[in-house]
């Protein structure tokens, strides 16, 4: 007697559905007039049209410069994400409050010649004062309106955060006005340029990427050499083992919000040498981009938050000459943002996860 054979089931054909079919419809799109792009800003370059060589540096510095700014508001966003798994969209408010908070401060010491007579001092000064302001609204924020909803559904802390961001806009417009506070002037010694490699580059701009990168490389030192580091990073990867072992992580959050509070002070600062003019509204579109950059380098990442926010800020100075130059479209250095924002839209279109890979914990993975 021979044993019935099993049922075959039948072979599944593999096919595209009408998303699949839509997503690379766009992938293709992109890739074309990227392409069409870049090749007609090289064709006009070797026809000796467009920017020089030297404007297109002073567009690379200037997004470095940029970019390193939004990498630093970036890392609130990622460090928040990688251990509460929410987007705190209040971090661009944060960071508005050490700018505006810093004015007062700047403005007093210019008052008083110190400004003008010693501005490293000065501007080390003005940056405690904003790292330490930006980290008092950010722990309060913690403290007040995120601490109690740990355990609610995602979307309560997300439209809460929303909710945040517009009581610090108007509380701060409420306090020191609505009008742009414009910081002192730099001394002349600090307005100048300084010579790198045969570059020339402005001492502004220059200062803010060299203290950019050293807050940048502390930071990751900090997270991954320190005992809170490693408290941080097993908060983030599972709250209830990292409470067994006998992390508290109450305090390990408050750190948290604390130091993504002080880089974006940090931030603040940098923003104000670069730009001067601040006011209430003054966070909320560089929060956006720095969400932005998050994204870019996936979000969770510190590293990758670093480098998403240099890579936005290049892509945002160069891009609209670049790319949307080389197509002819008029107008170009009005579309910076349209250009940020896309970078946003093409991410999430190739690589979702981000380039260097979002960092879960095991609550998100599972």
């Amino acid at each position: 007697m021979t044993a019935e054979a099993a049922p075959v089931a039948p072979l599944k054909r593999s096919r595209l559905n009408w998303v699949d079919s839509f997503l690379w419809g766009i992938r293709i799109g992109a890739l074309v007039i990227i392409g069409v792009g870049l090749i007609g800003s090289l064709l006009s370059f070797a026809a000796g049209e467009g920017p020089t060589a030297g404007a297109w540096r002073d567009l690379i510095v200037a997004g470095l410069a940029q970019g390193a700014m939004y990498g630093l508001i970036a890392l609130g966003y990622s460090m928040v994400y990688g251990v509460l798994g929410f987007i705190n969209f209040a971090h661009g408010e944060v960071f508005m409050s050490g700018a505006m908070v810093g004015f007062f401060a700047a403005n007093a010491l210019a008052s008083y010649g110190m400004w003008e007579g010693n501005p490293i001092l000065a501007l080390l000064i003005v940056l405690i004062i904003a790292m330490a302001t930006s980290t008092t609204v950010a722990v309060l924020v913690e403290r007040i309106a995120y601490r109690r909803l740990r355990n609610s559904p995602r979307l309560i802390p997300l439209i809460t955060s929303i909710g945040v961001s517009f009581f610090l806009q108007y509380a701060f417009a409420g306090l020191f006005g609505v009008n742009i506070r414009t910081y002192p002037s730099l001394p002349p010694s600090m307005t100048g340029k300084i010579h790198f490699l045969g570059i020339s580059i402005e001492t502004t701009k220059a200062l803010v990427i060299v203290v950019a990168v050293i807050a940048m490389i502390g930071l990751y030192q900090f997270v991954n050499r320190t005992k809170t580091g490693r408290a941080m990073r097993a908060v983030a990867e599972d709250k209830e083992i990292a409470a067994l072992m006998g992390i508290n992580v109450d305090r390990t959050i408050v750190t948290t919000f604390a130091v993504g509070g002080a880089m974006a002070g940090v931030a603040g600062v940098l923003w104000a040498l670069l730009f001067r003019g601040v006011f209430f509204l003054t966070g909320f579109l560089p929060g956006i981009k720095a969400f932005t950059a998050a994204v870019l380098g996936g979000i969770g990442n510190i590293p990758g938050a670093m480098f998403g926010g240099v890579l936005l800020g290049l892509f945002e100075g160069v891009g609209p000459l670049l790319i949307l130059g080389g197509l002819g479209i008029p107008g170009v250095s009005q579309l910076r943002d349209v250009v940020a924002f896309s970078a946003l839209v093409l991410m999430l279109v190739f690589r979702p996860s981000g380039l260097f890979g979002e960092r879960l914990s095991a609550e998100d993975r599972a």
